[in-house]
């Protein structure tokens, strides 16, 4: 263990964790911790020693210059610590490294020594995997952990999951089997386009974190960055007619399998997030929406075409038939003149009614008879051959 300075005394610690390599799709994870250093200016004050754990003909080292002297830096796990303010002040641990190329036991047991000493009441680990999802949504992002009890209490996942796994799990279940409550997030990144970066996916990270802590994270100018990420794959799927193909594909069954998703309790963890960022003294800052999705990522020829609603039960007004105004001096006419054109107006207006309501919209077809002529045709959720499962499926 290399020591970087002395440990600080922390409140309410949490430690949040991620690591380069095979658990990091996009860079998703490893920049989510990263911008939580940046944005809380994070005070480095321990690191593993590289030679322990890491292959250097793997993760090489670096050469640089400092004023004329050369230094190496060495592939490692650094950590680092937050502190927030306001009325309730607590610290964030935060763990940033590379996935170890061996000893991953001794690497996970020297990490929850940290926790034990700093008195970490949780470890969230940050990771992101590719799936068949599109960009063109909002990133799904699965919260998982091996504890039931904390899956109930959080609202959580218990994972099922059975395979390879990296660090991520690794740690997880470590981190289980030392009494130390640890949660997975897993954002989900289009394996289309796997290239990091994403910030996309790091700020659906970020929006996870910040529900699961209940902690309101500065999100800078990383929304911006999402939106030009988003505006440079929407013009390169344009240049090539089967990957736009591919995405609607993948659009329409990712809308068909979460159509009836508008539940209260979505709604309700939005709202929350919207108030957090209205208290007092929160300062001010962009408000991200669930999943990493904005407002701007929908694009208008994009929009999908919803199904139609039914039929509303007993007689619905027809807008736009409201009774016209009597003309000027028709106080002054004959009775029965007035009586005469009354009731032909009225004619006129039931036949108006009738016209309308025999015409009728997309939205009030009988119920059971839905209009097909305009309906897409059935997606195919199964996407190309040798493209990976499930939309938002965490390998933990």
């Amino acid at each position: 263990m290399i020591e970087l300075e002395g440990v600080p005394e922390l409140i309410d610690p949490v430690m949040v964790a991620a690591f380069e390599g095979w658990n990091d799709a996009g860079d998703a994870a490893s920049a989510a911790v990263a911008h939580l250093d940046r944005e809380w200016k994070g005070e480095v004050f321990a690191a593993l020693d590289a030679e322990d754990y890491y292959d250097f003909q793997v993760n090489r080292p670096t050469v640089w210059l400092d004023g004329g002297v050369r230094k190496i830096t060495w592939p490692t796990t650094r950590l680092s610590v937050v502190r927030i303010g306001g009325d309730k002040p607590r610290d964030l641990v935060l763990v940033r490294g590379i996935e170890p190329s061996m000893r991953w036991r001794s690497f996970c047991n020297e990490l929850l020594g940290f926790a034990h000493e700093l008195g970490v009441e949780m470890v969230v680990i940050l990771g992101a995997l590719l799936g068949d999802t599109p960009h063109t949504r909002p990133v799904p992002v699965s919260g998982v952990t091996s504890d039931p009890d904390l899956a109930r209490t959080m609202d959580l996942e218990e994972t099922r999951y059975e395979g390879p796994t990296g660090i991520v799990g690794i740690l997880q279940e470590a981190c289980t089997h030392a009494g130390v409550p640890a949660v997975s997030l897993w954002a989900a990144v289009p394996h289309y386009v796997s290239q990091p970066p994403n910030p996309k996916a790091t700020l659906a990270l970020l929006n996870r974190l910040e529900d699961l802590i209940d902690l309101r994270i500065p999100l800078g100018e990383l929304p911006e960055d999402a939106r030009a990420w988003q505006v440079g794959v929407d013009q390169l799927a344009a240049e090539d007619s089967e990957v736009a193909e591919y995405v609607q594909t993948l659009e329409e069954a990712r809308d068909t399998a979460e159509l009836p998703e508008a539940s209260g309790e979505a709604i309700a963890r939005e709202f929350e997030r919207y108030l957090r960022r209205r208290e007092p003294g929160s300062g001010p800052g962009p408000v991200a929406t669930e999943g990493g999705d904005t407002p701007y990522l929908r694009d208008g020829a994009g929009e999908r075409t919803r199904p139609p609603k039914p039929q509303q039960p007993g007689p619905e007004a027809v807008p736009g038939t409201e009774p016209e105004p009597p003309a000027a001096g028709a106080a002054d006419a004959d009775p029965a003149d007035a009586g005469a054109e009354g009731a032909e107006d009225g004619a006129t207006r039931e036949d108006a009614d009738g016209a309308a309501e025999a015409a009728g919209t997309p939205d009030e077809t009988e119920p059971g008879t839905p209009d097909t002529a305009d309906a897409p045709d059935a997606p195919d959720a199964s996407g190309p051959p040798g493209t990976s499962g499930t939309p938002g499926t965490s390998e933990d």
